[in-house]
């Protein structure tokens, strides 16, 4: 792997651009600009998370039905899996990053949130990340978690259990929408090096990419 520019030689504008800057309490009005200019990944995603979300409506309505019949263990393990993803799973999947983080080599890394509107981060101070390593950390969450979920739906298949390994996977790929998102300003300038760091004092994460 090539070695990466550092932050000093980014903020040079004789060889790179900054494409954005973003705080982080706007972080999902910027996924969603991503989200609306990409149109060669995220349309194939959306089709994904669609899929999910009509097969975890069939079972979340079926596991209504089947408590109705008498059969309450099966809507037990939807709620579970709700409450599940909704606390200890955002917890893992900020884990699940910065253990990504580390593996790309970041020396320190530290979380965070905003709790008002449901923000979490984990991150590595002026830390440089280039495409290799960003996808690494963003997709490392959403490929752990569906290797689990998935092992669990195998496994369980014929019992409740699967009604909560399923929603769990559904709940967890909205989870990963923003890093999909996110992943795509590195496909946005073909044939020029994309970069990106967080200041943690300034709670703003830059993307730059090389001038041609």
């Amino acid at each position: 792997m090539s070695q990466l520019p550092s932050i000093e030689e980014l903020n040079n504008p004789d060889a790179f651009e900054l494409y954005a800057s973003v705080e982080q309490n706007r972080i999902k009005d910027f996924v969603l600009q991503q989200v609306m200019s990409d149109k060669k990944m995220i349309p194939v995603y959306m089709v994904y998370q669609t899929l999910l979300f009509i097969t975890g409506i069939f079972f979340l309505t079926r596991s209504v039905v089947l408590a109705f019949k008498g059969h309450p263990l099966f809507l037990l393990c939807t709620a579970a899996a709700v409450v599940f993803s909704l606390t200890l799973l955002v917890v893992i999947h900020e884990l699940l990053h910065g253990t990504a983080l580390k593996l790309a080599g970041a020396p320190k890394v530290t979380y965070g949130g905003i709790l008002s509107k449901f923000i979490f981060f984990a991150e590595a101070d002026r830390f440089v990340l280039g495409k290799r390593t960003f996808l690494l950390v963003a997709f490392t969450p959403l490929v752990v978690v569906n290797v689990i979920t998935l092992t669990g739906i195998i496994i369980f298949f014929h019992t409740p259990l699967l009604y909560f390994f399923l929603v769990v996977m559904v709940i967890h790929s909205f989870f990963c929408s923003g890093d999909v998102a996110l992943a795509t300003i590195f496909y946005r300038f073909p044939g020029r090096d994309t970069f990106t760091y967080d200041i943690a004092e300034e709670k703003k994460t830059f993307y730059f990419f090389r001038k041609r």
